[in-house]
C-alpha cells in the first residue's frame, strides 16, 4: 500500500512479525511497507543474544538504522563496532555496506528504526553462508546456493550437448 498521507505512528500501534530460529530473532513492526514506496520503515527490536539477520550486503538497497535503546555489536567489512542509543548507522548498498547487527545483552531487547531504500528487485548476498537471494518488493523472497550456478545454456535443448 502506497503511502499517500503523513503518517504519524508508535511502535506498539503496529503488529509484530515475530521471526525466531536459534540465535536469529526479531520483532518487525513495518510502519511504511516496500510495495509501492521509495522506502521501508520498521521498528525492529532483537532479543537478548541475538542477530536480526545473517551478515549480508545488498545491491540496490541502502540501509540506515536508528538505535533507539539497548547496545548492539555491528559486524561491517571494517570489524565490528559497538552502537548505542542515539546512533545512526548507514549502510550503502554494495558489498561496502554487509552488515550483521547483534545484540551482546543477556538482558536488555535492543530496540531501532530500520530505513530502507526500496527497488522492485534486488539481490541479497550472504558471504558467510555462500548464498544470494533475489527479493521483490512485495516481500517474495527466493534463496539459492552460490554453487549451484550453472552455465548461461545449461538446459537449452537448442544449445547442443
Amino acid at each position: 500500500m502506497a503511502i499517500d498521507r503523513v503518517v504519524i505512528m508508535s511502535a506498539d500501534a503496529v503488529p509484530a512479525r515475530i521471526e525466531s530460529r536459534g540465535r536469529f530473532g526479531y520483532a518487525k513492526r513495518v510502519v511504511v511497507p516496500k510495495a509501492g514506496n521509495p522506502v521501508q520503515v520498521a521498528f525492529m527490536e532483537v532479543p537478548p543474544g541475538c542477530s536480526a539477520y545473517p551478515y549480508h550486503w545488498h545491491e540496490m538497497a541502502t540501509e540506515v538504522y536508528v538505535v533507539l535503546s539497548g547496545r548492539g555489536v555491528l559486524r561491517s567489512p571494517e570489524g565490528e563496532q559497538e552502537i548505542g542509543p542515539g546512533e545512526v548507522v548507514v549502510m550503502p548498498a554494495g558489498p561496502a555496506g554487509a552488515h550483521r547487527l547483534h545484540n551482546p545483552s543477556p538482558t536488555e531487547p535492543l530496540r531501532y528504526v530500520d530505513i530502507d531504500t526500496v527497488a522492485r528487485l534486488d539481490v541479497v548476498h550472504y558471504p558467510d553462508s555462500g548464498k544470494f537471494a533475489t527479493a521483490l518488493d512485495d516481500g517474495t523472497n527466493t534463496v539459492f546456493l552460490t554453487s549451484d550456478a550453472v552455465s548461461y545454456y545449461d538446459g537449452e535443448h537448442d544449445a547442443g550437448t
